[in-house]
C-alpha cells in the first residue's frame, strides 16, 4: 500500500471544520445565513452556556424536503453553485456546501424541517452520522439544535475562553446579521433570558439605534450616493461620537458583512480633518454590486472578498461619506438636555411582547425622542425599550441635527425627509456656522458669542488653526507661478539617506513649488520657492515640508500638502492665553464661518461648543 491515501469522510468533515467552526459564534454565523438565504422574515437563536452546551435556530424560510435535507449533510453538497461560472456571480450568503456538514460532524445534531406542502423531516445526526430518521409535521421552514459542541474534539473545546467573551462573539455576529438585513426580524436568548431584538422593518436606522443606542443613532448622518458600479446606502456618525478602534465601521457588500482594510480607510479618509487623531467613527454602509465585481471565495470564513475595481469603490466610498458629512451642521451641544414640549406627559403605549398582529402594533402610537428619553430616565429596562414599538425610533432618528426643538410625530415619514432634503438644498452656505456676537473672552483662551438660539464657546486655537490650515492647504495645491527669487540661496545639510532620498524626488517637491538642487555630497540648496511662504520664517517653514516627506518615507502630494498645512497652521495660530479685542473676536468667527470644515481643527478637535437657551436656563433651575 502507498504512503499516500485519501482521508476518510469523517476525518475529512472535522479538519475542514476546524476552517469553518472555531468557536460557537461560527455555528449560529453558518446557521443564521443558511436561514437568510432560504427566505427567511423571522430567525430566532436560543443559547445555553453561550452555546456551548445548545444552540438553536429557527426559521420561517422555504424549508427542506427529506431528500434534501438527508443530502444537504454531505460535504460541498449545495442548491447555490451548479456551474464554475455560478461561482463568480454569488447571490448568497453561503455556498461552499460546507457548513452544515462540518458542524454536524463535531457536536450532536438535530433538525427538523418542512417545505410548508407536505410531511416535514427530522434527523438526529451525532459526530456527522445519522442515528435516526423520521417524518415530522413541523411547520415551514427549519430548526436546528446542535448540542455539546466540540465534544469529540476536546482539544478545540478547551481553546474556548469564558462564557461571557463567547457570549460576546455570538453577539456581535447577530448586529452584524441585523445590520445586513434589517428587513429580517432577529431574536436572540440566553438561557431563556432575551439578549437582542429586532423587529425586521426594513429600517437599517432602527436597527442600529437597537445595537448602539437611541442617543448615538440620533447623532447618525445619512450616507447615499450612486455610481455607474456601486450603490452606498447607511449612516455614518457625527464626528463627536468617536470609538478607540476601527471596530464599529460595518461594510456590507451585497448583504454579506466582510471586514476591509480598504473599505474602513475609505470610511475614515471621507471624515478628513473631523476625526480626533487615535479616535475612530461609527459607520453601517451598505453597498451594492455586480457580483462580478467581487470575489466571495477567498477567505475560509468568507469574512474577507477581492475586489476587481478596487480603486473606484475606495474613491466612491470616501466621497460619500465626505459629503453627507459636508451637508450637515456638526456643532456639539453642550449638554445632552431636551425641551419637553409636554412636561406633564407620561407615555401611556404598553411595552407587551406578547405575539400581538402585526395590525396591532402598527396602529400604536409612536413615541418622540422625548417620550423615549423620559422612559430612559425613569430607568425602563433596556430590552423593553427595543421591543417591538422599535418603530419609534424610525422617523425621527431621520430629522437633520440641528438646534430647534425635537420634531412631533409625523404621519407620513417619505414627506417629512423629502422636506429635510429640500431644506437641505435651500440652506445658504454660510448657515454651517450661525451668524453670533462676540461677547467676550475667557482666561484669553476660549471666545464667548451669543444669538439668539443660546451660547457658542469658540476655541481661539482652533479656529483660526482651521483658518490658516485651508489657506496653506490651498496655496500648496496652486501652480508654481507665484514664485520667490532668493538672493541668498538658503543651504540645508542632510544625512547620506536623508539626502539620497530627496535626490530621487525633487521633481515632486518642484510641483509643491520647491525648487531645490544638490549642492555638495549631502546638502541642498534652495533657490527659489512659492511666494506665500510666511516673511522671515522661509527657511523653518521649508524644512518643516522636507521633514513631512523623509518621515513618511514617500511622496503623495495631496497627503504632503495636508499634512504641511496642518503643521504650519497649528505653528502660525494664535495660542492660549492671548486676549482679543471684539473686533479681532468678530473677524476670526468671519474668516471661520468661511471655511469648507468649519467645526474641527486640523487633528480633529472641536472648535465651537453650543449650549441652548434652555439648556442654560435648566442650569439655574429657571425651567424644572
Amino acid at each position: 500500500m502507498g504512503k499516500i491515501q485519501l482521508m476518510p469522510e469523517k476525518l475529512a468533515n472535522k479538519i475542514a471544520a476546524g476552517e469553518v467552526v472555531e468557536r460557537p459564534a461560527s455555528v449560529v454565523k453558518e446557521l443564521v445565513e443558511n436561514s437568510i438565504d432560504a427566505g427567511s422574515s423571522w430567525i430566532k437563536v436560543e443559547l445555553e452556556e453561550a452555546g456551548l452546551s445548545l444552540i438553536k435556530v429557527m426559521d420561517d424560510g422555504e424549508g427542506m424536503t427529506e431528500e434534501d435535507c438527508v443530502q444537504a449533510f454531505h460535504r460541498h453538497a449545495t442548491s447555490k453553485i451548479r456551474t464554475e461560472d455560478d461561482l463568480f456571480r454569488v447571490r448568497t450568503l453561503g455556498f461552499r456546501g460546507e457548513a452544515l456538514a462540518s458542524i454536524a460532524s463535531v457536536s450532536r445534531l438535530t433538525i427538523r424541517t418542512s417545505p410548508g406542502n407536505q410531511a416535514g423531516c427530522m434527523l438526529q445526526l451525532d459526530g456527522g452520522q445519522i442515528q435516526q430518521k423520521d417524518k415530522t409535521d413541523a411547520r415551514k421552514g427549519t430548526e436546528i439544535t446542535v448540542k455539546d459542541l466540540f465534544y469529540n474534539t476536546p482539544a478545540r473545546l478547551k481553546y474556548m475562553k469564558t462564557i461571557h467573551t463567547e457570549l460576546g462573539h455570538v453577539t456581535d455576529v447577530l448586529n452584524r446579521m441585523a445590520l445586513s438585513h434589517p428587513d429580517v426580524r432577529f431574536e436572540c436568548h440566553h438561557n431563556g433570558k432575551r439578549l437582542f431584538y429586532t423587529s425586521g422593518r426594513g429600517d437599517l436606522l432602527q436597527v442600529s439605534a437597537q445595537i448602539y443606542g437611541i442617543q448615538t443613532a440620533k447623532k447618525m448622518v445619512a450616507v447615499k450616493s450612486e455610481t455607474l458600479d456601486f450603490t452606498i446606502d447607511g449612516f455614518v456618525a457625527k464626528p463627536e461620537v468617536t470609538r478607540s478602534n476601527r471596530n464599529y465601521i460595518s461594510t456590507i457588500i451585497n448583504g454579506r458583512y466582510i471586514k476591509s482594510h480598504l473599505l474602513n480607510k475609505a470610511v475614515i479618509e471621507g471624515y478628513s480633518t473631523l476625526l480626533p487623531i487615535g479616535k475612530y467613527p461609527l459607520a453601517v454602509l451598505q453597498i451594492q454590486m455586480d457580483p462580478y465585481l467581487v470575489d466571495v471565495n477567498v477567505h475560509p470564513a468568507k469574512l474577507e472578498v477581492r475586489f476587481s475595481k478596487e480603486r473606484e469603490l475606495f474613491e466612491a466610498v470616501k466621497e460619500a461619506v465626505y459629503i453627507a458629512l459636508k451637508n450637515e451642521r456638526l456643532i456639539p451641544e453642550g449638554k445632552k438636555t431636551v425641551k419637553p414640549r409636554h412636561p406633564s406627559y407620561q407615555p401611556s403605549f404598553s411595552f407587551d411582547q406578547s405575539s400581538s398582529s402585526q395590525d396591532t402594533r402598527n396602529k400604536r402610537e409612536e413615541p418622540t425622542w422625548n417620550q423615549w428619553d423620559r422612559i430612559k430616565e425613569s430607568n425602563a429596562r433596556e430590552d423593553d425599550i427595543q421591543g417591538e414599538d422599535g418603530n419609534a425610533i424610525k422617523h425621527v432618528s431621520r430629522k437633520t441635527e440641528s438646534h430647534q426643538e425635537p420634531v412631533e410625530k409625523q404621519s407620513d415619514l417619505e414627506e417629512s425627509q423629502k422636506n429635510t432634503e429640500q431644506g437641505n438644498e435651500t440652506r445658504d452656505e454660510n448657515s454651517r456656522i450661525p451668524e453670533m456676537e462676540p461677547i467676550g473672552q475667557l482666561h484669553g483662551t476660549y471666545i464667548l458669542a451669543q444669538n439668539e438660539e443660546g451660547l457658542y464657546i469658540i476655541d481661539q486655537h482652533a479656529a483660526q488653526e482651521r483658518i490658516k490650515y485651508e489657506y496653506y492647504r490651498e496655496q500648496l495645491s496652486r501652480p508654481t507661478e507665484d514664485i520667490q527669487e532668493l538672493l541668498v540661496p538658503i543651504t540645508l545639510d542632510f544625512t547620506r539617506k536623508e539626502a539620497l532620498f530627496l535626490q530621487d524626488h525633487l521633481e515632486q517637491l518642484n510641483q509643491i513649488g520647491l525648487f531645490m538642487e544638490p549642492f555638495g555630497e549631502n546638502s541642498f540648496i534652495v533657490r527659489s520657492h512659492p511666494a506665500w511662504f510666511p516673511e522671515g520664517e522661509e527657511e523653518e517653514t521649508i524644512r518643516e515640508l522636507v521633514d513631512q516627506i523623509l518621515e513618511t518615507q514617500k511622496i503623495d502630494l495631496k497627503k504632503l500638502r495636508n499634512d504641511a498645512a496642518a503643521l504650519m497652521s497649528c505653528k502660525r495660530s494664535i495660542k492660549a492665553n492671548h486676549y482679543l479685542n471684539k473686533n479681532e473676536m468678530a473677524r476670526l468667527l468671519n474668516d471661520l464661518r468661511a471655511c469648507d470644515e468649519p467645526y474641527t481643527c486640523p487633528h480633529g478637535r472641536p472648535i465651537i461648543i453650543f449650549f441652548s437657551e434652555y439648556e442654560l436656563e435648566k442650569m439655574f433651575k429657571r425651567v424644572m
